[in-house]
């Protein structure tokens, strides 16, 4: 068994154990974030895999939250808890024109509307507009 595969059966195991509104909320939404991160870097997998408990993580994600937290911002907390010093970058497309741009081929417009770097599903850099997040923050 990989590390990745190691970081996927810990974070299932542990999942159900998350208790507490603000956790139990986005618990999913964190798990699977960090297993796209584990998938991209096995050494990330490697430390969440040897690092601290899922439920000890959550609580650090929500710990100061009052009433919300952004899904970048919780998602920073978590890589940061298992891999402390990391950093998430997060890059969002606007596709103007959607599926009407892909009409010839048939194909429907994959782009993600969040991603961590990934280039263009055809391949291509698309026409559009690229926000740095970090300018939000």
């Amino acid at each position: 068994m990989n590390f990745y595969e190691e970081a996927q059966e810990k974070l299932r195991r542990e999942l159900p154990g998350i208790t507490g509104n603000r956790e139990g909320a986005i618990k999913t939404a964190v798990r699977d974030a960090l297993l796209n991160f584990a998938g991209q870097d096995e050494e990330f997998a490697q430390a969440i895999v040897q690092g601290g408990s899922f439920q000890d993580c959550m609580k650090a994600v929500c710990k100061g939250i009052t009433t919300s937290i952004s899904d970048f911002e919780a998602y920073s907390r978590a890589a940061a808890f298992f891999f402390p010093g990391s950093k998430v970058r997060f890059e969002m497309h606007i596709d103007l024109i959607g599926e009407a741009g892909d009409t010839e081929t048939g194909e429907t417009s994959s782009v993600t509307s969040v991603s961590t770097g990934a280039s263009s599903p055809k391949g291509g850099a698309k026409a559009g507009l690229v926000l740095d997040l970090a300018d939000f923050l």
